[in-house]
């Protein structure tokens, strides 16, 4: 199986840092493993490595689609895959990077996506995509564990699309949508790297992160995404939405980064909440309170890349 190294972990804790670092050191090259990142013009929100970063190391799957583009979890699969295959062909090591785990988990092999392509249908999707704007996602999720309770549980907050989906093809098939998932079976040989901290310190880098988010401009972006259509799923990215009470006027500067800060706040905890229950192979380490553990990350991933 082809090597790679895959670097996981909540927001603003430093994989992009520590990607670039890993990358020179082992002639690697990076492929982004968020979900939010492939999108052109979304730049500061989705917290994208800067274009000097992108310029000291060849980055893949950034700026792929526009943002009125609905990018699923299959296609990521598809397009990453080429893309470490290409890497692997010259001679380089591919670092995924990441915090989407599904995307993470769906390109490792641990939760294949389901052969359900061919299902498709159009008004179902438009019907409870507007519930769940209309009415919260808790209706959608409510009927999706009729069906199927296992895909409920394991769907993230805030993941509609993939709520309806799961739905879809619940209902249409008759079958649990969790139930017509393959089995699972690793595709790389993966060094898995995960970086934590302390979550009262992690949390203050966030809040720092989202005031110069706020002094480098994201609410132009947030603007730009404000306008997409209600069914985009760059529309729901945590950075931008929290923002749009302050475009309409609903809400003072104030309130919106306070909105911001929280959310991206509970995204930080549901993310650490699924790294650690989904996988179990990750190589946890803390380089904010012990820069020095980078010693014990180049030690070992040395020796994974010399068996």
């Amino acid at each position: 199986m082809k090597k790679i190294v895959v670097i996981v972990g909540p927001t603003a804790v430093g994989k992009t840092a520590l990607s670039i670092k890993l990358a020179k050191k082992f002639n690697g090259e990076i492929v982004s493993g968020d979900s939010m990142q492939i999108y052109r013009n979304l730049d500061i929100g989705t917290a994208k490595a800067t274009v000097a970063e992108q310029l000291e190391v060849p980055h893949h799957l950034i700026n792929i689609a526009d943002p009125d583009e609905n990018y699923s979890a299959a296609k990521f699969v598809t397009a990453a895959q080429k893309a470490i295959t290409d890497i692997s062909e010259r001679g380089k090591l591919p670092i995924l990077v990441g915090g989407t785990g599904f995307y993470v988990q769906a390109l490792l092999g641990d939760r294949p996506l389901a052969k359900t392509s061919d299902i498709d249908d159009p008004e179902f999707v438009q019907h409870w995509t507007e519930i769940a704007h209309r009415d919260g996602e808790q209706v959608v999720r409510d009927a999706l564990k009729e069906v199927d309770a296992v895909s409920e549980a394991r769907i993230l907050p805030g993941q509609i699309r993939r709520l309806v989906r799961a739905l879809l093809v619940s209902t249409q098939t008759g079958q649990p949508f969790s139930s017509l998932q393959p089995e699972p079976k690793r595709q790389y040989d993966a060094f898995i790297i995960g970086l934590k901290t302390e979550r009262s310190l992690l949390y203050e880098r966030i809040n720092q992160r989202v005031d110069d988010m706020m002094m480098s401009g994201v609410l132009a972006e947030a603007e730009l995404v404000y306008h997409l259509p209600a069914e985009s799923t760059a529309k729901r990215a945590i950075g931008y939405k929290e923002l749009f009470g302050y475009l309409t006027g609903d809400e003072s500067y104030a309130e919106a980064v306070m909105r911001l800060k929280q959310a991206s706040r509970r995204y930080a905890k549901r993310q650490m909440t699924w790294f650690n229950n989904q996988f179990q192979d990750i190589r946890w380490f803390d380089l904010v309170q012990q820069p020095d553990e980078l010693d014990q990350i180049m030690d070992q991933l040395n020796n994974f890349m010399l068996e």
